[in-house]
């Protein structure tokens, strides 16, 4: 709103002195990620901005939303009987989620490399990863899909919950601490779902919701025994 003061003198001051910390403990990101990162980044010309390279990554990330919104507006395209997801769209959407996963990771590097890091782009940064919790979550739930062989609507709810509040808490903790402790979660579950994107395209819906079938028939099994 005009005229709004959305940062006092105050906080506007603490931006020279802030510095970004944090602190990384997953090994898939230190010996895996990380190198493939600093390899990346270097393909990159210095003249091109760390902010261009978030957005670009942001991009990708709601163009596989809405290509999946196209080909599953209402999420029954994985249920028996209907018009399932066309195979190329899978690899497409695992290649770019993967692509933006990598952008997500190098843009800092590049600040860095350049020697523009400032607060206000890691506040961009994760802002818009803030964004992306969502459409991650959302386009995932096209493979599973509704219906009797799906996952209800509540359950995309409670998952969208539970990744928006590991998000917060991370950086509600971050505030408290000064450092931002990096959730394990979030490499493995991006190199997860690029991964079962394509097996997706490979093996058909159908693979996933026999897994899923024979694992709540053991549940059922097992809670029977009880």
């Amino acid at each position: 709103m005009a005229g709004y003061e959305y940062v006092s003198p105050e906080q506007l001051a603490g931006f020279d002195k802030y510095k970004y910390s944090a602190v990384d403990t997953n090994p898939l990101s230190l010996y895996v990620m990380h190198p493939f990162w600093n390899t990346v980044v270097k393909v990159f010309p210095t003249w091109l901005a760390p902010n261009l390279i978030t957005f670009s990554g942001f991009l990708l990330v709601v163009f596989n939303f809405l290509l999946m919104a196209y080909f599953d507006p209402d999420f029954y395209a994985s249920a028996p009987g209907h018009t399932h997801v066309p195979d190329w769209v899978w690899i497409v959407v695992g290649i770019l989620n993967f692509v933006a996963y990598t952008l997500d990771g190098v843009d800092g590097k590049q600040a860095r490399r350049t020697n523009s890091s400032t607060p206000l782009g890691e506040l961009f940064d994760h802002g818009l990863d803030s964004w992306s919790c969502v459409y991650f979550v959302v386009t995932v739930y096209s493979i599973f899909g509704r219906g009797s062989s799906g996952v209800s609507v509540f359950v995309l709810y409670l998952l969208l919950w539970v990744v928006l509040f590991s998000f917060i808490l991370s950086h509600w903790e971050k505030y408290n601490t000064g450092i931002l402790f990096l959730p394990w979660g979030y490499d493995v579950s991006q190199v997860t779902i690029s991964f079962v994107y394509i097996v997706t395209a490979i093996v058909g819906v159908e693979a996933w919701l026999c897994i899923m079938r024979d694992s709540s028939n053991e549940f059922i099994k097992l809670f029977q025994k009880l």
